[in-house]
């Protein structure tokens, strides 16, 4: 499908202001934070990946916002294209929910990506401002003599300060279109991420050994113990469900809590230091 009102990207966090008023396909998570970025872009409709759908819906619970910001939007089943990766999703994704906007423009779960796309293009674009998204970097905990343990919403966040912490992120665990260097943007000790129900080719965890290259711990939480996109809910209610080798010679296993984890690792850290 070519068409210049289609913007195709493996995530929201790469949209410009250039891109106003077009349809997006992008490889990001149905979430709050995702379709919260989404709807910052004044986009025409957009279609994210519904991420195994998870705890509390949390993978399309960005369909409703996005009805509340005037976009039509919809997803794509995780089983039917790579999270992560836009073009994956344009080219084999079906469509497994809509919100009410796209159900108006004849959207429906069972449709092709690409169809539902150029239904998308007869949506107006939104004129109001989005409604507010709360804080989505802050601090979870800090010991003596340990790295500080950060909860971020998204990878997005992250900052050259973050070397001597360990994240909680709450972005799926795929890499962006496949590309090594979008496992982090920068070092950190560790990284814990939602596994987004793993999916086709199962892309939900595949960030886990590129880190590994890096000497970074890295884990996932399982998409049904923790909303994607909610760094606290990673941190609350986390179960882990793959750790690389990295975080394995630090003692975390599947099975910990994420705040085991963290403190494990935050341990085994302390000890190298010392």
């Amino acid at each position: 499908m070519s068409d210049p009102g289609l913007l195709v990207l493996d995530s929201v966090t790469r949209m410009d202001e250039s891109h106003r008023g077009k349809v997006l396909v992008a490889g990001s998570h149905g979430g709050v934070y995702a379709a919260y970025l989404a709807a910052l872009g004044r986009l025409r409709g957009v279609i994210l990946n519904d991420a195994g759908v998870g705890k509390e819906d949390a993978g399309i619970g960005g369909l409703s916002y996005l009805d509340e910001a005037g976009i039509a939007a919809a997803t794509v089943a995780h089983d039917s294209a790579r999270i992560g990766d836009g073009g994956d999703m344009l080219a084999r994704g079906v469509i497994s929910h809509v919100n009410r906007r796209a159900a108006a423009l004849g959207c429906a779960p069972g449709l092709a990506c690409a169809d539902c796309a150029r239904l998308l293009m007869q949506a107006e674009v939104p004129q109001e401002d989005p409604p507010p998204k709360r804080e989505s970097r802050f601090r979870l905990r800090a010991g003596p003599g340990e790295p500080e343990i950060w909860g971020i919403d998204s990878a997005s966040l992250v900052t050259p300060d973050d070397k001597d912490k360990i994240l909680i992120v709450g972005s799926h665990g795929q890499l962006l279109g496949g590309r090594p260097e979008t496992a982090l943007k920068y070092d950190a000790v560790a990284a814990v991420y939602n596994d987004a129900g793993c999916g086709i080719d199962g892309a939900g965890t595949s960030r886990l050994p590129t880190l590994d290259a890096r000497g970074i711990a890295g884990a996932t939480v399982a998409h049904h113990s923790a909303r994607i996109g909610d760094a606290r809910s990673s941190w609350e209610t986390g179960i882990v469900t793959y750790v690389n080798e990295t975080a394995t010679r630090m003692g975390a296993k599947p099975g910990m809590t994420a705040q085991a984890l963290a403190a494990r690792i935050a341990t085994a850290w302390g000890g190298r230091r010392g």
